[in-house]
């Protein structure tokens, strides 16, 4: 596992000539604790503008909406609320309310909950990034692991040091970062790959107050595997783990041996 051991030193910030345009959403809600304490950790490193789903969208994915109009409430200086997903959000501030002006970076979060494994493919927090991404912007999300209660402190100072090191140092075109932090104080830092788990019951039947059948998604604990250099095996380590997702997700290796394959022409179909 490729570990990160120190993060101390990052509190404050050296402003350059020009302040960075910081851009936050997240899935919970604009009201959410996580995203306030993100504001207010990231507030030190430039001009920080806030477009978030006006309550909570978690598990959307990178749901669009189509089908009807949005609407967007201002709720103070650079602060906005959208009656829709987290892509919307970012959609809404990049295609709006900052069209026209360079936005250096997207933090989305801080999450209630982990972002590990396959789960990325299901958050919305982690979808807010991956839409910055795809509009080629550099990107991190951010998720707390549940613990006994929560309290984001640990998390907006990884963060706001995840922030600095990126505006600093930038990062490639299609790509973010997936960041779990672990409850209570982290131990470290790993970079790894995303892990592998499943929930013990995927659909839970139950009854509604009038008798009908009902079903819900997502019941039960999940089940992890121990896979050296994965998030799971990060977050279990009491270390933060940092995923690079990418949003191109061609399989190259695959690709190059269906080329070398034979067949491929169309004449002779069945």
């Amino acid at each position: 596992m490729n570990l990160v051991r120190d993060y101390t030193g990052i509190d404050g910030y050296t402003a350059g000539v020009s302040r960075p345009l910081l851009l936050v959403s997240n899935d919970d809600g604009f009201n959410s604790p996580g995203i306030q304490a993100l504001v207010a950790a990231l507030e030190p490193l430039g001009e920080v503008w806030v477009v978030a789903p006006d309550r909570e969208n978690s598990a959307v994915s990178h749901a669009l909406t189509l089908s009807r109009p949005l609407r967007l409430v201002e709720a103070g200086p650079r602060r906005y609320l959208v009656d829709g997903t987290p892509t919307d959000c970012i959609a809404l501030a990049l295609g709006h309310v900052l069209k026209g002006r360079r936005v250096d970076l997207v933090v989305s979060g801080i999450n209630h909950g982990a972002n590990m494994g396959d789960d990325v493919h299901y958050s919305g927090t982690v979808s807010a990034a991956f839409e910055a991404a795809v509009q080629g912007l550099p990107a991190i999300a951010v998720s707390l692991v549940a613990g006994n209660g929560w309290e984001f402190g640990h998390a907006a100072r990884i963060a706001r040091w995840l922030a600095r090191r990126v505006l600093r140092l930038g990062m490639p075109e299609g790509t973010l970062l997936n960041v779990n932090v672990p409850p209570g104080t982290p131990r470290g830092a790993a970079l790894t790959r995303l892990g592998k788990h499943r929930y013990t019951e995927g659909v839970i039947e139950g009854t509604d107050p009038r008798g009908k059948r009902c079903y819900w998604i997502g019941g039960g604990d999940p089940v992890w595997e121990r896979i050296a250099g994965t998030d799971f095996v990060a977050i279990a380590d009491g270390l933060v783990s940092i995923t690079p997702l990418q949003r191109d997700m061609t399989d190259l290796a695959r690709l190059e041996q269906l080329r070398s394959e034979s067949g491929w022409e169309l004449e002779g179909l069945p």
